[in-house]
């Protein structure tokens, strides 16, 4: 989003996060500091049925983290380059030898 406007989540779906599957996207710290996430799952429907609404449908994404930095639940502010900012609500859900995996539910 070029004013720099976090997007309304109430208006998107699965599919608007399918384009940037296996890409980076840039957390900002409390510090200014940045970390990277890769996108590496979207599960759920890509887009609404005709009538419903576009988050009629539950969806989750799931990213991964360095190993070096754990990040605890809260909202944090993404950067994409394709997607824009988003503010999700991430959750810690594993960990593996290569870094920490989050989740974001859509409900």
């Amino acid at each position: 989003m070029s004013d720099g406007t976090p997007r309304d989540l109430s208006k998107v779906c699965s599919g608007d996060f399918e384009t940037c599957l296996d890409t980076t996207f840039e957390l900002r710290l409390d510090d200014d500091g940045r970390l990277p996430l890769r996108l590496i799952e979207v599960d759920g429907p890509p887009e609404a049925a005709e009538g419903e609404a576009p988050r009629a449908r539950p969806f989750s994404l799931l990213f991964k983290g360095p190993p070096e930095t754990f990040l605890k639940q809260r909202i944090y502010r993404l950067e994409h380059t394709r997607f824009g900012r988003v503010d999700l609500f991430l959750v810690p859900v594993g960990q593996q030898t290569d870094g920490y995996l989050y989740e974001s539910i859509f409900n």
